[in-house]
């Protein structure tokens, strides 16, 4: 890549997440990042300068995703777009094809499979002839997740020699709001859904992410179940349907590091007994999401965010017959606080810390495309904690 006139530049940053993203950078890269702001109205972008206490000189740059030529703009400006703005499956593939055009890395908050299959069936080969790095899911959906499971992975093989062929990945505790964007993201994708009934295939399928493989099969996760091994009711969790398939495609473009027949399935622990029973079972009938009126742009306040947080385990036997268990926790609200750190930190990794010839031009999930690296980031700034417990 040519020199680039900044390092990251946030698109979307006048939107509730994308002003996160804006303020993080500003409160603790003030002096040794080049970056900028951008969105459809300068105006608002000056006013969003002057809100979150950024430098007067901070760049502000307008661009559209309903005009490719500003996003071209944009993308040639930058070694890293990071960006806020969808639903992807409505906003995101033309700075998406803007960003491989110009060789540009790319770092998003995308949970939408469907649209995820599309971009690697689209744009795979193009990227990695250019050499942009597209790197979905930065997010909640799916790094502590997805990064949790590599930690694991890499332990069990430093230690036993081979990885865990059957994991599981449970949420422990976790205290949120649901992300407007993550709702509109849904009802985008049951109405694409309604008009190409093969999406459901898409979205059923735990490989969709995995082109010309075909795994073992995996459990659904759909329905409480009483996990012996842990002591606990486990409850289905509405983000495994997204984390699931970024684990198996993380696998994949690791050379299968996990195993040809590995098997990853999410859910949440409830507690044993009839208490835990019932819970799980409330859990399951949860209709909130199809019904919620959020919107993007709608979040939580300051307090709410600072006061959330998420502690998650990975667990899984040996072939010598030891558990194994990673924990992932975050400090913060994870749809919003933790989440504009993590995206912060991905594309500042991307920026400075991956080296091409490691990870050239592809369409990728964290772990094949920073690993230990993005690990190291997030532990050092964002509030996140990776610790084997067994």
């Amino acid at each position: 890549m040519s020199e680039r006139e900044f390092d990251v530049i946030v698109f979307g940053a006048t939107g509730f997440t994308g002003k996160l993203v804006a303020e993080y950078l500003a409160a603790n890269y003030r002096d040794d990042l080049k970056w900028a702001m951008a969105g459809r109205s300068e105006e608002k972008l000056g006013q969003v300068r002057d809100e979150i206490k950024a430098p007067a000189d901070i760049p502000l740059i307008v661009a559209d995703s309903a005009d490719d030529n500003s996003l071209s703009s944009m993308a040639a400006r930058t070694k890293v777009v990071l960006t806020t703005v969808g639903p992807y499956q409505l906003y995101g593939t033309p700075l998406v094809k803007a960003c491989v055009a110009v060789g540009t890395d790319y770092v998003d908050l995308c949970g939408e499979p469907a649209w995820m299959h599309d971009i690697v069936g689209d744009y795979v080969d193009a990227a990695r002839a250019s050499g942009a790095r597209i790197v979905l899911s930065c997010g909640f959906d799916s790094v502590p997740f997805d990064l949790g499971v590599f930690h694991l992975q890499q332990h069990a093989i430093e230690k036993t020699g081979s990885p865990l062929q059957r994991v599981k990945g449970r949420v422990r505790k976790m205290k949120g709001t649901s992300s407007g964007g993550t709702v509109e993201s849904f009802r985008q994708t049951m109405a694409r859904a309604q008009r190409e009934p093969e999406i459901l295939q898409w979205l059923k399928d735990p490989f969709s992410l995995v082109p010309d493989f075909e795994g073992p099969k995996q459990p659904s996760g759909s329905r409480p179940v009483y996990d012996d091994d842990l002591g606990s009711w486990s409850a289905p969790f509405i983000m495994a349907s997204i984390n699931t398939k970024n684990v198996h495609r993380s696998n994949a473009l690791l050379g299968h590091r996990y195993g040809d027949d590995f098997v990853y399935d999410e859910m949440i622990l409830t507690g044993p007994g009839e208490k835990g029973e019932a819970v799980a079972k409330h859990i399951a009938s949860d209709k909130s999401m199809a019904q919620s009126t959020a919107k993007p742009g709608d979040g939580p306040s300051k307090e709410e965010r600072d006061a959330g947080f998420y502690d998650l385990i990975f667990t899984g036997v040996s072939s010598e017959g030891k558990r194994l268990t990673a924990a992932v926790t975050g400090d913060k609200d994870p749809g919003y606080g933790s989440t504009s750190k993590m995206i912060s930190e991905s594309a500042l990794c991307l920026a400075n810390d991956v080296d091409r010839a490691a990870t050239p031009g592809g369409v990728y999930t964290t772990a094949p495309a920073m690993g230990e690296a993005l690990i190291k980031r997030l532990v050092a700034h964002a509030g996140l904690t990776f610790e084997m417990e067994a």
